[in-house]
């Protein structure tokens, strides 16, 4: 399917009275981390800040990494994981998880940063009323990558994902490395024998393979589950999610077992009527305090991930589950059942032809706002946009910024209230109404209504020698039944 060569950029839709009005961070391609208000005003710029993603604190600090280890030698491991202030100057800094050695580099400490963090005070790095992050001490979950040689998984290296806790003062405090327990990931027989034939390895070097690409790390917080009194919720257990094994999962901090699961199968009884979860980002418990809290958020992208038996889809049964368009999902943990979704249905396209409309087969995220909306990043063509419970769409606003291979791609996105930024008076809000886009032109095109005229001899259906008049924006309609044809 195509898309349209000329499209408006910067933020094209907002309605004040129905939006939660903040300010909105994110990674603006190569440039920096970007802030800009509700009209799209670009208010700071942290200049070379990397954002994996970008996260702002109270006060107008950020956290972030200001370098990426030699791709030669490594996949997205960011060297560090760094707090700014308002400056840009670093106030704290933690890079000491690896020392590497990799060839044509001189020897250094690495942090191998990716996907996410969470400081501590917040579970998952965004605004909760009463859950604040802490600036000036406290400690980070910090997901990292780690390579391993497991002969049970694989022949081959994997690039293993490892959740590690560090202090302020940059000690590792607490570890879990994913691949101790495969034992406990649900793989059935067909899934394990692909795996070990096939990581993941295509894109990460000769043996290197990223058989999970774990993707999202948080804290599950304080919630109402565990306050019945189901220790799966404790609050300070952690949830990831994998994206090219389909698993959402909530590990035991204390024990390190995993105590719940979704995926990486969506066959069961249980879990069949959600669908196939595939490549989702950004899984995480919505905070207490939120409208929806104690339940799971997740972005399910589409697109392709899986292990299994081949089809025509993946003869090598390496990505065997796809779908050519994204949900977001808002999941009760305890009886999963879905309580909220937008999916292309909920967006106004009409399913199945026009899914494809609302689709991101990679990143992106989706946040809860205090209102009850939802803030999500549909990542991949760098939309940032804002819905309320009922799907309206209140704000939306699409990054002007590429990278170096012409991709204005966002990875995550996040909205914070203005009192977290004191640097900035608090910007006028002026209502941004969206386009009518039917009647949009640009100067010198043909405006909607244009008639032609064609006399038709004979008498045919409408009688002898009359006029057929088509109007250039209304397509011939069809007879029949009204269902779709192919």
């Amino acid at each position: 399917m195509g898309h349209p060569t000329i499209y408006p950029t910067g933020t094209t839709v907002y309605n004040p009275n129905k939006a939660w009005s903040g300010y909105t961070i994110y990674q603006a391609a190569d440039t920096g981390a970007l802030l800009v208000d509700m009209n799209g005003r670009e208010v700071h710029l942290w200049k070379g800040l990397r954002g994996f993603p970008n996260k702002l604190l109270p006060g107008g600090y950020v956290l972030g990494s200001t370098a990426e280890r030699d791709t030669r030698y490594g996949f997205q491991d960011e060297k560090n994981l760094v707090q700014v202030d308002w400056d840009g100057n670093i106030v704290w800094k933690f890079d000491r998880y690896e020392y590497i050695e990799d060839p044509d580099n001189a020897p250094e400490w690495m942090a191998r940063q990716h996907h996410d963090y969470q400081r501590e005070g917040n579970p998952v790095g965004y605004y909760a009323p009463g859950q604040t992050p802490k600036t000036g001490s406290g400690n980070t979950i910090i997901l990292t990558h780690k390579n391993v040689n497991r002969p049970n998984i694989s022949d081959k290296e994997l690039l293993d994902d490892a959740i590690i806790e560090v202090d302020w003062e940059g000690n590792v405090v607490w570890e879990w490395v994913c691949s101790d327990h495969f034992d406990e990931l649900g793989f059935d027989e067909d899934a394990k024998a692909t795996l070990y034939r096939e990581p993941n390895t295509r894109f990460f070097g000769a043996n290197a393979g990223d058989w999970m690409h774990i993707n999202s790390a948080s804290v599950v917080g304080p919630n109402k589950f565990y306050d019945a009194g189901d220790e799966r919720f404790h609050p300070d257990n952690i949830i990831w999610d994998a994206r090219e094994t389909n698993i959402i999962a909530i590990i035991d901090k204390k024990t390190g077992k995993i105590v719940w699961k979704l995926g990486p199968s969506y066959n069961d009884e249980a879990s069949k009527h959600i669908g196939w979860i595939i490549g989702q980002h950004h899984a995480h418990i919505i905070p207490q305090g939120l409208p929806g809290e104690g339940n799971l958020l997740v972005f399910d992208n589409g697109g392709w991930a899986g292990y299994g038996l081949p089809n025509p889809e993946s003869p090598d049964g390496v990505k065997n589950a796809r779908r050519d368009h994204s949900r977001i999902l808002e999941i009760n943990p305890v009886t999963l059942e879905i309580e909220w979704q937008y999916t292309p249905t909920e967006a106004g396209f009409q399913a199945p032809l026009d899914s494809y409309r609302f689709y991101s087969p990679y990143i992106s995220s989706a946040q809860r706002l205090p209102n009850g909306n939802t803030l999500i990043t549909e990542g991949a063509d760098g939309r940032i946009f804002e819905v309320t419970r009922e799907h309206e769409l209140v704000w939306e606003h699409i990054s002007p910024y590429k990278n170096k291979r012409n991709s204005n791609m966002v990875y995550r996105a996040y909205r914070v209230p203005y009192e977290w930024v004191p640097q900035l008076e608090r910007p006028e809000e002026v209502e941004i109404a969206p386009l009518d886009v039917a009647d949009y032109r640009l100067p010198g095109a043909a405006p909607r209504g244009a008639v032609t005229a064609v006399e038709v001899a004979g008498t045919g259906e409408y009688g002898e020698g009359a006029l057929c008049v088509a109007r250039v924006d209304e397509a011939p309609q069809k007879e029949g039944n009204g269902d779709d044809e192919q």
